[in-house]
């Protein structure tokens, strides 16, 4: 395979990972010119381009050497795990969670079925796109159970006679309630996930894949932070840090003209809800300022 000097990073061409995905990478700092295709992206201001392909297909496209990283949900890489154990293949890793695209794999069972655990799955037919993980799953509990596989519509499965119960992607549950079915376990948390080879390039790709990953970390940590800006005094000042949210230990300024003053400004994780604002108030806080953060560098 001819060695390349861009790293390439394969994303799901449509789909609710598309768009946050590409968010992410822009306020990682990198921008893209797409093909005439749409299948390619090439990045203009960094060596990362991307590739736009069905998201099945992202582990193996990692796993050939077509491509260093992709974004993948955790689900799609896991089965792709499961389903090379024991090969002679390049072993893949999750490198970080990214926090959107949030769902979880779950045992769904009909309305009318009085679901007590997993052991009332013996010798039931249940349908599913992902047999390694529901597989895995049954083993760890010890239940016999068959497994269909189906590349779609799984859903319908227990209307058409095929399946007694699914496993499928949740995020509502609308679709479930549609079909008359109701969750009843949850086989795995998952998200899109940043996934890439255990062996890293040791080339000029490996070195942007470090830079990526402190920009990604940067972005990822800041995401829900807020930036809180204050004013106190020095008699007071222990109080209203004993309240301020969690997060690194404050920066202390001096207040010109005004040696009892201090301006205080303290990274917090997460939202800073009014009441936590009017109880800083009353230990002694004034001219409070709430601030999102963009970006931050470590």
């Amino acid at each position: 395979m001819k060695t390349r000097d861009r790293l390439r990073i394969a994303m799901q061409k449509s789909g609710r990972l598309t768009e946050p995905a590409l968010n992410l990478l822009n306020r990682c700092g990198l921008s893209f010119r797409q093909s005439r295709d749409k299948l390619f992206c090439f990045g203009e201001g960094e060596p990362v381009d991307l590739l736009l392909v069905r998201d099945d297909d992202i582990p193996g496209l990692i796993a050939q050497g077509v491509c260093d990283l992709g974004i993948v949900g955790r689900n799609v890489l896991n089965e792709f795990q499961l389903s090379q154990s024991g090969l002679d293949a390049e072993p893949l890793q999750e490198l970080r969670p990214l926090g959107f695209g949030r769902c979880r794999l779950s045992i769904a069972v009909p309305n009318e079925l009085d679901y007590q655990g997993p052991r009332q799955l013996e010798g039931r037919r249940i349908a599913t796109s992902y047999p390694g993980l529901l597989g895995e799953w049954l083993r760890s509990h010890g239940v016999n159970a068959g497994v269909v596989t189906l590349a779609g519509s799984v859903e319908i499965a227990p209307k058409l006679g095929t399946a007694d119960a699914i496993c499928d992607l949740v995020q509502s549950g609308g679709t479930l309630v549609a079909n008359q079915l109701r969750e009843a376990d949850i086989l795995l948390e998952s998200q899109a996930v940043l996934a890439g080879s255990l062996a890293l390039p040791a080339d000029e790709r490996g070195d942007m894949l470090e830079l990526l990953l402190k920009r990604l970390d940067g972005v990822i940590q800041v995401r829900e932070s807020r930036l809180l800006l204050l004013q106190t005094s020095r008699a007071a000042l222990e109080a209203v840090t004993r309240l301020l949210p969690g997060g690194p230990q404050p920066t202390l300024l001096p207040v010109l003209g005004q040696p009892d003053q201090l301006m205080l400004q303290a990274l917090c994780a997460g939202e800073v809800s009014w009441r936590q604002l009017e109880e800083i108030k009353k230990a002694g806080a004034r001219e409070m300022l709430v601030l999102p953060v963009e970006k931050m560098l470590a």
